[in-house]
């Protein structure tokens, strides 16, 4: 007697993928929100400090906002799929936007313009963002893999983009702040810079994620794992 094939997984339902829609544009809205207050705050207190680490953070901050609502306009069309490959573009181009900008900033620091002073308010906002921005990145991350979203998948990069950057600026303020060693401000936005600049690449082609409603891939076409949809939680 032949032996049953096993039946193979199409993705989520239609309901579920509802549900996957408006959990996404529940977190873009978040990131949105705190991303806004996290410019405000880097971008001011930079410009006070004469950090351009802590300018670049913000600036990074108002990438992702524009990166987040990129993907809110994708998922506020029922069929969302279509407008995938612009929102991936608009989140790859503001990588590019970023880097361009921090990157000259960083070598004009080095090459003797202001020097960056302490800032209490950046270290501060440096160790609030490391707490807060994986937990957000994690549950886009997941819900766009299930999903098989690219772009949303793309933005929890971003997101998750944010946490190292702040463990970059963190490092780099309080060096500044506790030897003097003003070149490490600078140093840390060329590593914002460069770490953009790769982001910007994988976005530009879609190297987020893999849909999972298509036959998996082979090993390893798909290096963060998500060719296979996650199981629903």
């Amino acid at each position: 007697m032949a032996t049953p094939l096993p039946l193979l997984s199409t993705g989520p339902t239609p309901a579920r993928r509802a549900l996957l829609a408006r959990r996404v544009r529940w977190l873009v809205a978040a990131t949105i929100a705190y991303n806004t207050v996290e410019a405000v705050v880097a971008i001011t207190a930079g410009t006070l400090a004469s950090s351009t680490a802590l300018i670049g953070f913000g600036l990074d901050s108002v990438i992702e906002v524009a990166s987040a609502a990129a993907v809110a306009w994708q998922f506020s069309s029922a069929d969302h799929e279509r407008r995938e490959r612009t929102a991936l573009r608009i989140i790859a181009v503001s990588f590019f936007a970023l880097a361009a900008y921090v990157g000259v900033e960083s070598v004009r620091a080095l090459l003797g313009a202001e020097r960056a002073e302490h800032s209490t308010i950046g270290l501060a906002l440096a160790a609030v963002s490391l707490a807060v921005m994986p937990v957000l990145s994690a549950s886009q991350r997941r819900a766009g893999r299930e999903l098989g979203s690219r772009s949303a998948v793309a933005d929890s990069r971003q997101t998750l983009l944010c946490t190292y950057l702040s463990a970059v600026l963190l490092v780099g303020l309080a060096v500044n702040s506790l030897f003097g060693w003003w070149w490490a401000d600078p140093a840390a936005a060329l590593v914002i810079a460069a770490v953009a600049i790769k982001e910007g690449r994988e976005a530009w082609r879609g190297e987020s994620c893999c849909s999972p409603t298509t036959a998996p891939a082979a090993a390893g076409d798909c290096a963060d794992g998500c060719c296979t949809p996650e199981q629903p939680r």
